[in-house]
């Protein structure tokens, strides 16, 4: 007697590293109660696309993306993460093709809603609540898993939800106030990637230097700096994933800049795993907008720990990211800005334009800047950051860097997070996901072009 093929379902992700950490739970649950995953949507029972809300474009690239997979019937969908979590209801009623929604606080118990789907006599699934509080949920070390990364790298959600009040940004309002794991739920985890081959351990969250304050107290500060002797926080997860063996490196991203503090630093400067890379999206430096941002920084408090970081930590490059266009925001305060990133001469640069966001607190302040001013004021910043990094990627010329190999003629370097920084360009081919010694002989645009050192 033939038997019949398991179900399958099928994964598009979008949006940030926090968001595929999501997507591999609920692939990881599906395996679990016997799917298998396909990464062809036209052979899947079942299509999940994983949305993306933090930003008018994420949210059109989110709708585009389930509208395209409305187009096959035959297919269940499913659509999870922060879109549902916000507009659920809208959604609902405006693309009925939907079976089914999957909320932030259900991604461990996926597999059993999919079972119910395709069970259910009416071919919809019979719990949709179209009304979705803050999620509360956190992975833990032995949350089932499906990576979407390639073999040698893996992203280790360490916390979740948010306790800042930034007024352009509606993160706390999906993901819920701030909870951290554990310090040995974290290693535990760690030491199972590095077991099984990884060799780069990508730490996220909404906030990662605000790791552990929330296990130490039930009123922690947003202004709390990291330092020793109050509990458990980010300094001691890196001392104590420094511990695991094995040849890997640790690198820490979205840190906040209002919890630097001297612990951190020590611990990245001393800790030969955790490599120099500093991401620490400051959004804007101008006084007024910080304050209208409700960053709970000053500029004197970034400029300060700024450099301290590159002070503490040997050949340290910092990425961060800035807003353009904020509400209020004049030529004057765009200009002190262009005068901070030419001074500062960040390793790393993003910049967005400022995202209009419903029920943000920004979304009521007056003097709303033109779509023309953002674009400008973006392309500028850009051209601006363009010319720093290429001096800075000249500079590397004639060094040797040990990288990390993506594909056989593509690597990064220490100084590269995956997908969102420059390459190593290798001059010959060799073994993906391991680390060599490449020498930098020349550049293009933001990368490096490098041969593979004997």
């Amino acid at each position: 007697m033939k038997r019949s093929r398991k179900p399958r379902v099928a994964m598009v992700s979008l949006g940030c590293a926090k968001n595929l950490v999501d997507s591999e739970i609920i692939l990881g649950s599906a395996i679990e109660k016997g799917f298998d995953v396909t990464n062809d949507t036209t052979l899947a029972d079942i299509v999940v696309i994983n949305t993306c809300a933090f930003i008018g474009d994420a949210k059109e690239e989110s709708i585009d993306a389930i509208l395209s997979a409305a187009q096959f019937p035959q297919q269940k969908l499913v659509v999870a993460g922060c879109l549902p979590q916000r507009y659920r209801a809208e959604l609902a009623t405006e693309i009925p093709e939907i079976d089914a929604f999957l909320s932030l606080d259900d991604v461990a118990n996926a597999g059993k809603l999919f079972h119910n789907l395709l069970s259910s006599t009416d071919g919809k699934s019979c719990s949709i609540h179209l009304r979705v509080p803050p999620s509360r949920y956190l992975p833990d070390h032995d949350t089932p898993h499906f990576r979407l990364t390639p073999p040698h790298t893996a992203y280790v959600k360490i916390a979740e939800g948010c306790n800042h009040p930034c007024s352009f940004c509606i993160i706390p309002q999906i993901r819920g106030r701030h909870r951290s794991r554990t310090i040995e739920s974290v290693v535990a985890e760690v030491r199972g990637l590095v077991k099984a081959g990884v060799r780069e351990i990508n730490l996220i969250s909404q906030d990662t230097t605000f790791y552990g304050m929330d296990l130490w107290t039930s009123r922690a500060n947003v202004r709390q700096p990291v330092v020793r002797g109050h509990g458990p926080n980010i300094a001691d997860l890196l001392d104590a994933l420094g511990e695991i063996e094995g040849d890997f490196w640790i690198r820490l991203l979205y840190t906040h800049p209002a919890h630097w503090g001297d612990a951190l630093i020590e611990s990245i400067a001393r800790n030969p795993r955790v490599v120099p890379y500093v991401d620490i999206p400051l959004q804007h430096i101008h006084p007024a907008m910080l304050q209208a941002m409700k960053r709970e920084t000053s500029r004197k408090h970034i400029e300060e720990w700024l450099r301290k970081i590159r002070a503490g930590i040997p050949d340290v490059a910092i990425r961060t990211t800035f807003i353009v266009g904020f509400p209020g925001e004049t030529q004057e305060h765009f200009e002190s800005l262009l005068d901070f990133i030419e001074e500062t001469r960040f390793d790393r640069l993003g910049v967005f334009k400022y995202s209009r966001e419903e029920n943000s607190r920004a979304a009521a302040l007056p003097a709303q800047v033109p779509e023309r001013t953002k674009n400008a004021r973006l392309r500028r910043a850009m051209a601006l950051q363009q010319r720093i990094a290429s001096e800075l990627a000249a500079a590397r010329i004639g060094q040797t860097l040990r990288v990390l190999t993506e594909t056989p003629l593509t690597a990064r370097s220490a100084y590269d997070a995956p997908d969102v920084d420059g390459r190593v360009l290798l001059s010959s081919e060799a073994p993906v996901g391991k680390f060599l010694n490449a020498r930098i002989t020349g550049t293009k645009l933001y990368d490096l072009i490098g041969e593979v050192a004997v």
